[in-house]
């Protein structure tokens, strides 16, 4: 698939809560976004960052191919992710995109498959069940925070499948992790897929081990080049090579990972 290096269009920031902001881009020439899978992800120059030098890889959160738009959900953690919640509609941003791989669209229609998220980590499964949707799929979102202040973008999650929630505290949806959601028990799913804490993603592949049910994550490894020169992002696989999460990933089967076994 080709990357591209392109100043978008910042059409709107809209924050979330306060420290999360969803940022809207389109191209600046009004011409069609190219191809983009759900699970791939950008990197976006930070400029008005004196202590930012590298780009930031954030997750493709949403295409709208009717409006045009390529949709960011981003969370504050620094400057750099700082520096981009001023910016305002009018303004440009830098992106060098799409990259890494994608999630598999290759089910049969009527395929069901659950798609497990928590924090920040939900943000590229709301494309994935789109695109799921679009091919005939029935996709089945779980998804998790500390407290119903976590869950974000649950009424987009909506509009796409049906949509089940836990928290920590109980604040919202059922108490408890994702995997003791009794959605599991209830059941059964053609395929999952995953993103969010590392833990957490350890428990799903877990019990998708379990079910004898195809499993895929989206690792969330530091990511600062996003070509796989800087070796920032190595992850170990289940037969002891290294690979580079932005060049081979981010996406993989759980199977593969050495953090599966």
């Amino acid at each position: 698939m080709k990357k591209y290096v392109s100043d978008l269009l910042v059409k709107s920031v809209e924050f979330l809560r306060a420290d999360y902001f969803l940022m809207k881009l389109a191209a600046a020439d009004g011409q069609p976004l190219p191809e983009m899978r759900p699970g791939q992800f950008v990197e976006v120059k930070v400029e008005q960052s004196g202590t930012t030098f590298l780009r930031r890889p954030i997750s493709i959160n949403y295409v709208d191919r009717t409006r045009g738009e390529l949709w960011l959900l981003v969370h504050i953690v620094g400057d750099g992710t700082a520096a981009l919640s001023k910016k305002q509609a009018g303004d440009t941003v830098n992106l060098m995109f799409p990259l890494g791989n994608g999630f598999s669209l290759d089910y049969a229609p009527g395929a069901k498959i659950l798609l497990v998220g928590g924090g920040v980590g939900t943000a590229p499964l709301l494309y994935y069940g789109e695109q799921l949707r679009q091919k005939g799929c029935e996709p089945t979102f779980l998804l998790g925070g500390r407290s119903a202040k976590d869950l974000l973008q649950l009424e987009e999650f909506r509009k796409i499948g049906r949509t089940f929630v836990t928290t920590e505290d109980g604040s919202a949806g059922e108490k408890g992790f994702v995997t003791n959601h009794s959605i599991l028990a209830q059941e059964h799913f053609d395929a999952i897929a995953t993103c969010g804490p590392k833990p957490m993603m350890m428990a799903v592949a877990r019990f998708a081990f379990s079910q004898d049910t195809p499993c895929e994550a989206s690792l969330e490894n530091l990511m600062a080049c996003g070509i796989g020169a800087c070796l920032c992002c190595v992850e170990k696989k289940s037969d002891g090579h290294n690979v580079c999460v932005c060049k081979e990933g981010p996406i993989f089967k759980t199977t593969e990972l050495q953090w599966h076994n």
